[in-house]
């Protein structure tokens, strides 16, 4: 197979032929028809990002494809399937508290490496092995399409949020870091779910206005000025009213005084959700234990999603209330991975989804589909 190599950090992605992957129990190959490049992913292959991984690697967190073959164990799944492939796998052999590794990533502790160094090679290839629980069918879809179902990635991360906060219907959101993938995303889930209105924070004051230019009156839009107590007013003046929860998405670049900002306008009993990026210094809050305690306040940190908000996620595009439609597409063939590195980190934003097209649907070359 043709694949999209890691040979070293700091250097370009090598396109190689390697021998196909080799089929076992419980394991699934999958023919790889589209895999998201994420904008960060630059920094990921120069090393800039330390994530913890052995190379060489064919990168690659999931993505969409057809089943080529499945284990003999394997119940429901058939050759030809158009399947999800999860990139988060967690280890069989803890199930109260399982190792976890991003496929093609990054694995997240020491103990984790045994599964990069099995399940090492992400979706940059012309197929891929993952194991069977991490390719969800998806439905038919026309393979034109499989590069915008790629979204289902990152409207997962923060639909997993959401699910782990328990919002509810009519309740009022705050995604505090709204201007980027995940936060953009976290805006269109949340909508979808029933949320009753829905403030975005951020620094990008044109990217705002056009999320609530495409969003409607349930947005309200809050442009950060870089004081605290100025920024927690303008969020609470947007709400109009009690805040129920927050998710936040702030970059690693961000201050923890824009984390509180949003997160002590909670009202009583209010929910904070961590899915960001905060660093060093940065991550350290400085959340007062005391109105923690009286404000009855649930702060929890989220790392991706459980697994079965992925079907769920599907049924949510499948019955409209999620419009992939909204994504910005622009698909490259593999032999054309460092450009599409480069145009991802170029093109950053909530509506911007750049592919790689291992089928040779794209030709090799960009094209915007929407």
């Amino acid at each position: 197979m043709k694949a999209a190599v890691l040979n070293a950090f700091d250097a370009p992605l090598d396109i190689q032929c390697l021998p196909d992957p080799v089929l076992g129990t419980g394991e699934v190959v999958v023919d790889v028809a589209a895999a998201p490049v994420a904008s960060y992913s630059v920094n990921v292959f120069n090393g800039s990002r330390n994530y913890p991984l052995e190379l060489p690697l064919i990168p690659g967190p999931g993505g969409i494809g057809r089943v080529r073959a499945t284990g003999p164990d394997a119940t429901r799944l058939r050759p030809g399937d158009w399947v999800f492939v999860d990139s988060t796998i967690r280890s069989r052999d803890n199930i109260a508290s399982p190792e976890q590794i991003l496929l093609g990533w990054t694995y997240r502790t020491p103990a984790a490496l045994p599964l990069h160094r099995y399940f090492h090679h992400g979706s940059f290839a012309e197929q891929m092995l993952v194991p069977t629980e991490n390719a969800t069918p998806i439905g038919h879809i026309a393979p034109s399409d499989a590069g915008r179902w790629t979204a289902l990635g990152r409207l997962l991360v923060p639909f997993g949020g959401l699910l782990a906060g328990g919002l509810q219907a009519g309740e009022t959101l705050v995604v505090n870091g709204g201007t980027g993938g995940f936060g953009g995303a976290g805006v269109a889930v949340a909508l979808a779910m029933g949320a009753g209105r829905v403030v975005v924070t951020g620094r990008n004051h044109g990217t705002l206005e056009d999320l609530a230019r495409r969003h409607g009156g349930r947005v309200r839009i809050v442009r950060f000025s870089g004081d605290e107590a100025r920024d927690r007013k303008s969020i609470c003046d947007a709400a109009d009213g009690p805040i129920d929860m927050v998710l936040d998405f702030l970059p690693r670049e961000a201050s923890a005084a824009q984390v509180r900002a949003a997160a002590l306008a909670v009202k009583l009993g209010g929910r904070v959700i961590l899915m960001g990026g905060l660093r060093g210094g940065a991550g350290d809050l400085g959340l007062n234990y005391n109105w923690l305690m009286h404000n009855e306040t649930t702060v929890r940190g989220v790392w991706m999603y459980s697994r079965d908000a992925i079907p769920r996620m599907v049924q949510m595009v499948r019955a409209g209330l999620i419009d992939l439609g909204q994504f910005e597409l622009a698909e490259f063939g593999l032999d054309s991975t460092n450009e599409a590195v480069a145009y991802a980190a170029a093109n950053a934003g909530p509506r911007q989804l750049t592919v790689l097209r291992p089928d040779g649907y794209s030709g090799g070359h960009a094209k915007k589909l929407s």
